[in-house]
């Protein structure tokens, strides 16, 4: 709520920095990538505002760019909760649950990270609740946090519809961006956080 991103060195167990940034950005992991232009960042996206933010994340070798807002792009509105990409992945991927426009909470935005040193970048963006084939109800299908395998070639992304709706686990491949499959049945009701157990082991993100 203070639009700010605290920074802790972990080993010396002291604030290394306050970073402002726009509104509300969301408490997760983000995504740590090598940028093309300022290498290492981390990036977080938004509650309260359209844009992912990049801060440099490297004070050894970019020392400029250290702990301050490298770079803001555009996404496909506010209400987002998760970013994610992953070190044998070109892309970077946002979602936008919360947004109240179902043509915006319903889809993801995505990426090529080796395109984000160019001036205007946009991304691409992916209708994912429309793939899973879900009956028509009233409620919106919101896609949610993107979650990698090990390999770093798929990423999941859950689909909450209504309490009571049939809900759906879709799999893209991050290559193409094209679906893999969709899982789905009378278990899958409102899926949420779903972790790749390597990766949350290694600190994968």
């Amino acid at each position: 709520m203070s639009n700010q991103v605290v920074v802790i060195d972990t080993k010396e167990g002291k604030l290394a920095a306050i970073v402002d940034t726009a509104a509300k950005p969301h408490p997760g992991r983000g995504a740590n990538f090598v940028h093309p232009t300022f290498g290492p960042v981390w990036a977080t996206s938004h509650l309260g505002a359209d844009v992912i933010t990049l801060i440099g994340t490297d004070p050894e070798k970019h020392k400029d760019n250290a702990w301050k807002v490298v770079q803001t792009v555009k996404i496909h509105g506010s209400g987002s909760l998760f970013v994610k990409t992953h070190p044998k992945s070109k892309n970077l991927w946002a979602d936008a649950p919360l947004n109240p426009e179902p043509e915006i909470a319903e889809a993801v935005a995505v990426y090529s990270i080796a395109d984000l040193g160019k001036e205007g970048v946009k991304p691409e963006i992916i209708n994912v609740a429309a793939m899973a084939g879900l009956p028509e109800t009233k409620a919106i299908k919101r896609v949610v946090h993107g979650e990698y395998n090990e390999a770093g070639d798929e990423i999941w992304f859950s689909i909450w519809a209504g309490k009571t709706d049939p809900s759906a686990i879709v799999v893209i491949d991050d290559k193409t961006r094209k679906m893999k499959a969709v899982i789905k049945g009378p278990d899958i009701i409102t899926p949420t956080g779903k972790f790749n157990v390597y990766n949350t082991q290694h600190d994968i993100y």
